[in-house]
């Protein structure tokens, strides 16, 4: 009996894979400047910990608010003038109609002199002009309207990136000082997404093709786990293996080593 189950056990060693890795963060994400603008606040008591709503980095935005205040009240104020602007035009256009009317009863009138004839035309010319001309204005005030709406959404995106949030997230590492002027594009900090983990492992050709179907053990311990991503393109850095990927569970410890093992069991 003891030899049998000592079979078992060598065969079980024979056909499982041991590796080592490292628990790390499910990600861990680089954060850069969507805009430019002047270091004013940075929370370095939050390096370690899982983020709020609060800021950890903040960028000058003292003009960009008082530029988000002056474009809406101008936004207001050239609405105000649309709908004086609309009022105007429906007025134009019931004189207008009234002035076509009377031109009609008149062109063909003899006992209408020539002059007086010509007046009302050119009365009746004049009043279908500054129709029009309302009415193209009131287009430019439209497109400025359009304008400035957008550039209000522009200035609250850009204020809410000057303004940098990483909720629930772990705050890693923080790359600028307080008085740097950023640029777009300039790194600011990094962060790690811990509600789950990654083990990464370096497989043997032969074992890619079935890696999902193999049994899981970390440190000697059976697992639910499966392999989650395999790449069949070689490792640049370890040549002739091919990386795969087990997430698991957010550990309370991460950046230790741990063993793993693929059985056929």
């Amino acid at each position: 009996m003891k030899f049998l189950l000592l079979l078992v056990f060598l065969f079980s060693i024979a056909s499982s894979k041991v590796y080592y890795s490292k628990v790390e963060p499910y990600e861990l994400r680089d954060i850069s400047s969507n805009v430019s603008g002047l270091i004013i606040k940075i929370d370095e008591d939050k390096i370690g910990k899982v983020l709020s709503d609060d800021s950890y980095i903040e960028i000058d935005t003292e003009l960009d608010n008082k530029e988000y205040v002056y474009t809406t009240q101008k936004l207001k104020y050239i609405s105000n003038t649309l709908i004086s602007s609309k009022n105007i035009l429906k007025n134009m256009k019931l004189s207008l109609i009234k002035k076509r009317e009377n031109y009609k009863k008149i062109k063909n009138l003899k006992i209408k002199s020539l002059i007086e004839k010509d007046k009302e035309f050119h009365d009746l010319i004049n009043s279908e002009n500054l129709y029009l001309n309302t009415k193209k204005e009131i287009d430019n005030l439209k497109v400025q309207i359009s304008d400035l709406k957008f550039k209000i959404i522009y200035l609250k995106r850009k204020i809410k990136d000057k303004n940098l949030i990483a909720k629930g997230f772990v705050l890693y590492s923080i790359k600028v000082k307080v008085g740097q002027v950023v640029g777009i594009s300039t790194p600011l900090a990094q962060v790690a997404d811990i509600s789950k983990a990654k083990l990464t492992i370096y497989l043997d050709p032969s074992d890619v093709l079935n890696a999902d179907k193999k049994i899981i053990y970390i440190d000697e311990k059976k697992t639910k786990y499966k392999i989650s991503r395999t790449l069949n393109i070689a490792d640049s850095i370890n040549i002739s293996k091919y990386m795969a990927q087990i997430i698991i569970e957010s550990p309370s410890i991460f950046s230790r080593l741990v063993k793993v093992e693929l059985r056929d069991e």
